[in-house]
């Protein structure tokens, strides 16, 4: 049976519509498409707007049979009227897996695309970014600009899929405890579950969003900071100046994730004065000079944008 078309006067198709937050206007809309059920309900309620809508897909190219996912997609895209767009990518397996994997996947569907992430997913890189010791920013996890499904849950995507006619295509890395996204969904939220006696994805959404809420204000009051001057970053409270400095490694860089805690514990060791120069990561350093700080890229380093996951969503 050939998919049905989503239409905004469904019932159902309109009420999760009305929960998302898509970009405003009447532009195009570019959708990330795996064809998990997380990303098919995207394509699906974008194509429900009515604007124009280009399904991104990327093969990583880590499975024999990972050119039928691409075919699949393009099928469903072609169905509901959307245009398709596909990328490969070639990934070995291997260490750090997870993140190359994600890394790649930005890369090649480019800045503006939206993705398929749902509360659930919210509160799994919550915990994630807990476990590896982040800060307001972590915490704030994904954005509604570019993630429209975020205030949608895991368990409504599938629904919509069922009733649209649409078999979403199950992606073995989500099942694969080598990674801990999958570890995260699959053990320490159940248990967080049954510890707490409820649901506790609407807590971490939650925290998210008020975590947003302060990263703002810090980013309001970063912007009247210089960030390669040392007096401006010492004259201000240390989560303002690490703003500032977050803020100056993202446009320095292209785009890299910001450094974790221990590599912003050495860039504040120069600013403070014990150090005059840090690596920092990826091959980037911090030096000081005069009452200045400039960053050096050891060699050429491809720009990285967002965050995911190995799976599709």
């Amino acid at each position: 049976m050939s998919p049905r078309r989503p239409d905004p006067s469904d019932p159902v198709v309109g009420a999760l519509l009305a929960r998302t937050t898509f970009p405003p206007g009447a532009g195009e809309l570019r959708c990330a498409v795996s064809g998990g059920a997380d990303s098919s309900a995207l394509l699906a309620l974008a194509v429900a707007t009515g604007r124009r809508v280009v399904a991104v897909h990327v093969d990583h190219g880590l499975r024999p049979d990972s050119a039928d996912d691409a075919r699949s997609v393009a099928e469903l895209a072609v169905a509901w009227g959307a245009t398709i767009e596909s990328h490969r990518v070639d990934l070995r397996d291997g260490p750090d897996l997870e993140a190359r994997a994600r890394e790649a996947r930005h890369r090649a569907v480019g800045p503006g695309t939206l993705w398929g992430h749902t509360a659930d997913d919210q509160a799994e890189t919550v915990l994630l970014r807990l476990v590896r010791g982040t800060g307001p920013v972590g915490l704030a996890a994904m954005r509604p600009g570019d993630h429209p499904l975020l205030a949608l849950r895991r368990h409504e995507t599938q629904s919509l899929c069922r009733h649209l006619g649409v078999e979403p295509l199950a992606d073995p890395a989500n099942l694969d405890p080598r990674f801990d996204r999958v570890r995260i969904r699959a053990e320490v939220l159940p248990l967080l579950d049954d510890v707490a006696r409820r649901d506790v994805v609407p807590l971490l959404a939650g925290l998210a969003q008020r975590s947003a809420e302060l990263v703002d204000l810090l980013d309001l009051l970063a912007a009247e900071v210089d960030p390669t001057s040392v007096s401006d970053l010492r004259s201000v409270p240390r989560p303002v100046a690490v703003t500032a400095f977050r803020r100056w490694w993202t446009e320095a860089t292209g785009g890299l994730p910001p450094p974790d805690a221990a590599a912003t514990d050495r860039v504040f060791a120069v600013v403070d004065g014990s150090a005059r120069a840090c690596d920092v990561v990826r091959g980037w350093s911090l030096h000081r000079t005069s009452g200045r700080l400039r960053l050096d890229a050891a060699g050429p380093t491809p720009p990285v944008r967002g965050s995911g996951q190995v799976g599709g969503r």
